[in-house]
């Protein structure tokens, strides 16, 4: 891996600072609440979270903000990597390093607009909270990127996707809402939704009048003439200064209406934005930043950046993404001085987060001197196709057609299967016809192609952008087209899970240019236990140079001469694999299988069962009689005011999800204001409400959240301290943030049992059960190496664990042999989620419990919870017993018919009381009697 030393020694500083907990001691409230919320793991239990590298993203920036407190890239040399600064000094005296300014170098394919949207978040939330902050926070934000796909993918992102009908935007398919319980806490998301929805604008409404911020999105084209064809390599001053400024009447150009109107538009929009207080300007694709001459010379792209942000004396603010910040001189590259963060290629392999690659090759490409070129006539017009060209397009489609047959046999629970694409990259656009026709040649029909035509700089028309947008950004879904053949209009921003095979017919000595095409197919096709497990074994034995066993989410290269040696240098690291065209006849799942539903399952099938209130309508309601809870008793209230009147005192917001805290801060002598306290109470109402929930699950309660949030009320008031409590006398609510007091989490513990009683106790006369069936999961995909053959189940085989699966194995053989045994299933957590009860976990905190097993019999059917010896006596283990033992007297007070004649019971065998009565050949049932889980057991536990 390269180095890139500066990044390297703040990441150390940061992560050291945040292990320690000093990094949540000095940064603001919000802040620290939003960085708990990110990274904390009592919430990282959640279906999405950030992955490593944007977690070292967003903290480094937020470290050198807040707490570094950083004002421009020679103090971030200063501070945190001295020795550097003498091969940077001349570069950062430019004016253009003069402010606070960071790069953030992140792999293709590993989520830089996530990254994106929290640091907006953690501005826009500041800006707002902080009153006094003195140009440090902003909600105001241009976002820039390179061209239209970028361009269309940021808007998708921030004002939702285009409704295929309406052709308008859906604000909830918008990042922010798909991704709710991974950016936003529940209490600020009304915040965030109304900032997004009134001041999001495009390049055409930038300068639209907005109150309370902005985000703006373009492309980098604001900063030129859209009227003329682009020169990147023209820098000098008589240019900028003519992309910059409107045309002026007068000229021939200007004489055009439509030049003028964009034109006048294009200083319309650089004006107004010079004219905002403050500023936060992010650069996706920075690398455009800079061409590629022997010097870092700033393009038009820069120059209009430092005319919007020459005004502002203090908030502003640039973050530059790419994963190639670099400029290529000769075979070196000069990165950018203001890198902050490296997450490298390597680095996101080594993770999982981007496919492998495979570098598929043939004999005649390996051992025949080729021609790669197309062959032109003496007036350097194409026409026809090289030999070398041919080969490498017929290698890649017969590279697709392997994967497709065998993606065929994994198909997913609704019967569809993963469809692979190739992506052939063109010398230029004259190419692209001759390669669609020799691809109709052999066999493809028309609809199996798509083309793409662009102009020099990547870019297509707006009609024709119109015509190919819906169809290029649903292909993962379509099973055609099945070849996109482009010259450089992919190689930025187009981000689809499915493409497979890369032909680059395109050569170059930019190795910028290599990453942005490979980039396009890194993204993760299979997710999955079953299919992470796969790769994770792909990895070690690449690591170990040695064939995968499979190629679940690895990326073909169809070799290219001109590439050899940066194909050679990930292959010496591992993180690649060469492959001949005999090794490619293998199947490339592996010994990845899809278990499909055996003929006459039904007589195998069993279901989980949840009981349920006849009407929704009796949550209205709900009831608490705060009086009969639980008082806090750590300290008195005489105490905790004590504490309170302490000038100085430092408090802590405790996290309303864990044990601890959120980040320190001093309270002053200044009154805060009454709707503080009313935050609190939204602030208790969504963590109660949002554990043990995700987007698949229903929330613990659906109404009367208003209801619920008096009831909080009235407790603190009435019952938390055994008498009469005014939360606004002398800012009295105050003391629930009291550090070390714990108050706060004392008041959600109480609540979240509360509540679990209350979802729980269901009065069986009146309740109906909702039988969920395990035969709805249709298929599952499994590791052929870690299935049982078996005869009493839906399946003709069920998965174990390949990681410390001993016990279940043997569980699985066991009772599949046994006569008292007519069905039984291995719940599994991919695939049947819906099989879980909720318990209280030992922080005092709802969660949801998964068992291993259900086992039927002819009068039983039994929950089985198989454990190491050592596990069994852990404190979350009785949790969760008392929990079943309690769903279990439920389902067994239901009517005979509701539970088919049969009583439920819950089981809990470790591996020594297992194997020890295994071995003496004892039957199913009688296992069950000797190991099966009371009432009074359950009770005894608890004392």
């Amino acid at each position: 891996m390269e180095e890139i030393i500066l990044a390297e020694k703040i990441s150390n500083i940061v992560n050291k600072s945040w292990e320690s907990g000093e990094f949540l001691e000095k940064v603001t409230p919000t802040t620290a609440e939003l960085l708990k919320f990110w990274f904390d793991e009592s919430y990282c239990t959640r279906e999405k979270n950030f992955h490593l590298g944007q977690k070292q993203a967003i903290m480094n920036i937020i470290y050198l903000h807040e707490v570094a407190k950083i004002n421009n890239v020679w103090e971030m040399y200063n501070k945190f990597a001295p020795d550097e600064l003498v091969k940077v000094a001349i570069e950062l005296n430019e004016e253009k390093y003069s402010f606070e300014k960071f790069c953030v170098k992140m792999a293709t394919g590993t989520g830089k607009t996530w990254v994106m949207h929290a640091i907006m978040i953690w501005q826009i939330l500041n800006y707002s909270k902080e009153p006094i902050h003195e140009g440090r926070y902003t909600n105001n934000f241009l976002l820039i990127a390179p061209g239209n796909i970028v361009y269309g993918r940021l808007l998708d992102a921030f004002k939702g996707k285009v409704d295929i009908n309406s052709g308008l935007r859906d604000f909830e398919k918008n990042d922010f809402k798909l991704n709710e319980e991974l950016f936003i806490p529940p209490y600020y998301r009304e915040e965030i939704y109304s900032f997004l929805q009134n001041n999001v604008k495009d390049k055409e409404s930038i300068a639209d009048i907005t109150a309370g911020g902005l985000i703006a999105i373009t492309n980098w084209h604001i900063f030129i003439d859209r009227n003329k064809e682009i020169d990147e390599d023209d820098t000098s001053t008589q240019s900028i200064i003519k992309d910059l400024l409107p045309t002026k009447p007068g000229t021939s150009s200007g004489n055009n209406l439509d030049v003028l109107d964009s034109n006048y538009l294009r200083g319309r929009n650089i004006e107004y934005l010079s004219q905002l207080d403050s500023l936060m300007i992010i650069n996706d694709e920075a690398h455009h930043l800079h061409n590629n001459t022997s010097k870092l010379n700033d393009v038009v792209w820069q120059k209009g950046i430092d005319e919007i942000l020459k005004k502002k004396p203090l908030g502003k603010f640039q973050i530059d993404f790419s994963a190639t910040p670099y400029t290529q001189i000769n075979k070196n590259r000069a990165y950018f001085p203001h890198i902050v963060v490296d997450f490298d290629l390597k680095n996101a392999m080594q993770h999982g987060l981007v496919k492998l690659l495979n570098i598929s090759t043939r004999e005649a490409i390996t051992n025949i001197e080729l021609n790669y070129k197309a062959n032109r006539d003496e007036k350097g017009h194409v026409v026809s196709l090289s030999e070398g060209q041919k080969i490498m397009i017929s290698a890649g489609l017969k590279k697709l057609n392997i994967l497709d047959a065998s993606f065929k046999e994994l198909p997913n629970q609704q019967g569809d299967y993963k469809i692979p694409k190739m992506l052939i990259m063109c010398e230029d656009t004259t190419v692209t016809p001759f390669v669609s026709e020799y691809l109709q040649s052999l066999g493809l029909a028309d609809n199996d192609i798509l083309q793409i035509d662009s102009n020099r700089q990547g870019e297509v028309s707006e009609e024709e952008w119109k015509r190919i947008k819906d169809k290029l950004f649903n292909i993962d879904n379509l099973p055609k087209p099945r070849v996109i053949i482009s010259v450089l209009m992919l190689r930025e921003g187009f981000d689809v899970n499915n493409i497979c095979v890369i032909v680059p017919l395109r050569s170059s000595d930019s190795s910028i240019l290599l990453e942005q095409i490979i980039g396009r197919g890194l993204r993760l096709m299979f997710r999955g236990e079953a299919f992470e497990d796969a790769k994770r074994e792909n990895r070690e034995l690449l690591f170990q140079h040695k064939q995968p066993t499979s190629e679940i989410d690895m990326l073909s290269i169809v070799e290219h001469p001109k590439y050899l040696e940066y194909y050679r240098k990930l292959m010496d690291d591992g993180f690649a694999i060469e492959q001949t065209e005999e090794d490619s006849k293998q199947k490339v799942k592996g010994d990845l299988v899809s278990i499909q539903l055996k003929e006459g399952y039904a007589e195998y099938d069993l279901y989980f069962p949840k009981i349920e209130r006849e009407s929704e309508e009796e949550l209205d309601e709900l009831y608490i009689d705060v009086m009969s809870m639980s008082s806090y008793t750590t300290y008195s209230l005489s105490q905790l005011q004590r504490l309170l009147a302490k000038k100085g005192e430092t408090f802590v917001l405790n996290d309303a999800l864990s044990k601890t805290k959120f980040g320190k801060y001093t309270v002053d002598a200044n009154p805060f204001s009454s709707n503080t306290y009313n935050e609190y109470l939204q602030k208790m109402l969504f963590a109660i409400l949002d554990i043990g929930t995700s987007k698949k699950s229903k929330p613990i309660l659906q109404t009367n959240n208003g209801l619920l949030v008096s009831y909080i009320d009235d407790y603190i008031r009435h019952s938390l301290f055994k008498t009469e409590f005014n939360p606004f006398e002398n800012n009295n609510w105050k003391i629930l943030l009291v550090q070390n007091g714990d108050v706060s989490t004392f008041i959600q513990k109480q609540f979240s049992e509360k509540l679990n009683e209350i979802i729980n106790n269901v009065e069986v006369s009146q309740a109906k059960v909702n039988k969920r069936y395990f035969s709805d999961v249709t298929n599952i995909t499994a590791r052929k190496k870690y299935l049982i053959p078996v005869q009493k189940s839906i399946y003709p085989a069920l998965p174990y664990p390949s990681n410390k699966g001993g016990l279940e194995k043997a569980f699985i053989e066991y009772t599949d042999t046994q006569a008292e045994v007519e069905s039984f299933i291995k719940i599994n957590e991919t695939y049947h989620r819906f099989a879980s009860i909720p318990y209280i976990n030992e922080d005092g905190l709802l969660h949801r419990y998964m068992p291993d097993f259900i086992v039927k019999t002819k009068n039983k059917f039994y929950i089985v919870e198989t454990k190491a010896q050592n596990m069994v006596s852990s404190e979350n283990v009785q949790r969760k017993k008392t929990a079943v033992v309690e769903w279990v007297k439920k389902m067994n007070s239901l009517s005979k018919e509701q539970r088919d004649n049969r009583n439920w019971e819950y089981i809990i065998l470790s591996d020594s009381t297992f194997y020890n009565f295994k071995n003496k050949n004892i039957t199913f049932a009688h296992l069950c009697e000797l190991n099966k889980v009371t009432n009074s057991e359950v009770t005894d536990s608890l004392f």
